[in-house]
């Protein structure tokens, strides 16, 4: 049995997190295993991201809200302050390192090499080596030259990407899982406090895949048969987390 976590963001901060997170795990992913010339397609969607939107401000709020949020639960009797002291020091670990450091990623405008290839990576098939002698001769680099190169790269990333991580962590551990059966396929759900983030947890075997949509008060979830990519008339038994 495999239970696969979906995830549905409900407004437009928690969706540009979660975008982040999900290109800092590839970028890990790349760090961790030699993928050729994969692994710039992350590396170049941060970039992209990054100079679309200072996200400095609006992290280090959400840091400051979580501190004190954190502060004032540390006392309560059925929290444990052991595991809000490490957050609360790894949040203002990551408050320090962000608010100091330049704008994530500025600084690889600089690097000639990577300008040459995010110029030539959205048109298709133009990674040929007579499109890109550079990458070329990159990619015949040992890999433990590469991966430190690579790790260099994502390290202008780390002050944002860590704090925004923290920050989702905290969000998904707000509710734990409840059982749930959306009947004939569908389900729907209302909270009477602002939600930021829907999970489904389902059992691959039950051969369908969830659709999520809603807003900060009200959600509603329909199952689709992936064989058959149409709405399930069945009964779906799954797990739901709605964090706040």
């Amino acid at each position: 049995m495999t239970e696969l976590i979906y995830e549905q963001p409900l407004n437009e901060k928690t969706r540009s997190y979660l975008r982040l997170e999900y290109l800092e795990q590839q970028l890990q992913t790349n760090l961790a295993h030699d993928h050729q010339h994969r692994c710039f397609y992350p590396l170049f969607s941060l970039c992209e991201l990054t100079e679309r939107c200072d996200y400095r401000g609006e992290v280090l709020k959400d840091i400051d809200k979580q501190i004190l949020q954190l502060s004032n639960w540390q006392n309560l009797p059925h929290i444990d302050s052991r595991q809000v002291s490490i957050y609360l020091s790894k949040l203002a670990d990551a408050r320090e390192a962000l608010s100091v450091c330049e704008r994530p990623g500025s600084q690889l405008k600089l690097n000639r090499f990577l300008a040459a290839l995010r110029q030539r990576f959205n048109m298709p098939g133009a990674c040929c080596n007579f499109d890109l002698p550079q990458l070329h001769y990159w990619l015949a680099k040992p890999w433990d030259i590469r991966q430190y190169e690579y790790s260099e790269w994502i390290g202008h990333f780390t002050a944002l990407l860590v704090p925004i991580k923290l920050l989702l962590d905290l969000t998904r551990q707000t509710t734990e899982y409840s059982n749930a059966v959306a009947t004939a396929g569908f389900f729907q759900g209302n909270s009477n406090q602002a939600l930021s983030l829907i999970r489904v947890k389902l059992d691959s075997q039950q051969g369908c895949y969830p659709t999520i949509s809603g807003h900060k008060n009200r959600y509603a979830i329909h199952f689709v048969q992936f064989d058959q990519q149409k709405h399930s008339d069945r009964s779906i038994e799954f797990k739901l987390a709605t964090c706040s």
